[in-house]
């Protein structure tokens, strides 16, 4: 008897399908999860961890600035409050910048968005991240100033005078966070720390200096500079009260030299190539 033997050709992607069948998709990696790494990035540089901390440091050396040169009659919540404000206002913004940068200048860019293709994400987790840090230090600038409110008068043996509300620290938040938010869309736009910082104090000194002048000269500008000039739009939330008339400035500003840049800036990141 001879033997037959018999072969079945199989098609390969017969052969390859059992292979993954039985694989299971990755579950995509929670945003708090990506939030909470961006906060860690903040903090774990020898740059992110001073900055973050000279906001504490400022804070005490602007308090204790209040209490031996403010006259005693001016020892109030506010003074305190304004002088913890300035450096506030600066650090903030660097803050914001840094946290977007940093992918670019420590070339850690490549990773993140390899282990997070979603670069939209990424951006996001970094924009919650940056104002988490910004509204907790205002809450940190709150106390101490309340600290330096109570010791200051102690010392000066003056009645103790708590002049901001709830509602004018709030406004107080919401200044500071929009801050934050320009240094943040600047380092989306530019994605150069050096370039971010410079066009923010370009942004936030020259061009107020510069808007000044040109109402003083113009009239027709003084009435306009409401409507295009952020930094102005901004002034009430600092003063306590704000009218309908300001909140429609500030939104329109808002979407001028906010929004608008931001959006530009998110779709060059989308599409910019990572080194």
């Amino acid at each position: 008897m001879s033997a037959v033997t018999a072969t079945t050709a199989t098609d390969p992607a017969d052969q390859a399908a059992p292979a993954t069948a039985g694989r299971a998709t990755p579950s995509p990696i929670p945003l708090s999860r990506v939030v909470g790494v961006e906060l860690r990035k903040m903090f774990d540089t020898r740059a992110g961890f001073w900055l973050l901390a000279s906001i504490g440091i400022l804070s005490v050396l602007a308090t204790a600035a209040t209490i031996l040169f403010a006259p005693e009659e001016e020892l109030t919540y506010e003074a305190f409050a304004s002088a913890i404000g300035f450096p506030m206002a600066v650090i903030l913004p660097m803050i914001a910048i840094l946290a977007v940068t940093s992918e670019w200048s420590q070339r850690s860019g490549l990773t993140s968005f390899t282990l997070v293709p979603n670069r939209s994400r990424v951006i996001l987790a970094k924009a919650i991240g940056a104002v988490a840090i910004g509204v907790v230090s205002m809450f940190v600038a709150l106390v101490i100033g309340a600290l330096g409110n109570v010791v200051g008068t102690a010392i000066t043996g003056t009645d103790v005078v708590w002049d901001v509300s709830v509602t004018e620290f709030a406004f107080i938040v919401l200044a500071n966070v929009l801050g934050l938010m320009v240094g943040f869309m600047l380092g989306v736009l530019f994605r150069s720390s050096a370039g971010a910082i410079v066009a923010y104090f370009v942004y936030s000194l020259l061009v107020p200096t510069l808007a000044e002048l040109l109402s003083s000269m113009q009239d027709w500008f003084a009435d306009l500079r409401p409507w295009v000039d952020f930094n102005y739009a901004q002034t009430p939330l600092f003063e306590g009260v704000v009218s309908g008339e300001q909140w429609a400035n500030l939104a329109v500003t808002g979407v001028l030299w906010l929004v608008l840049p931001l959006a530009a800036g998110i779709a060059l990141v989308m599409r910019s190539e990572v080194k």
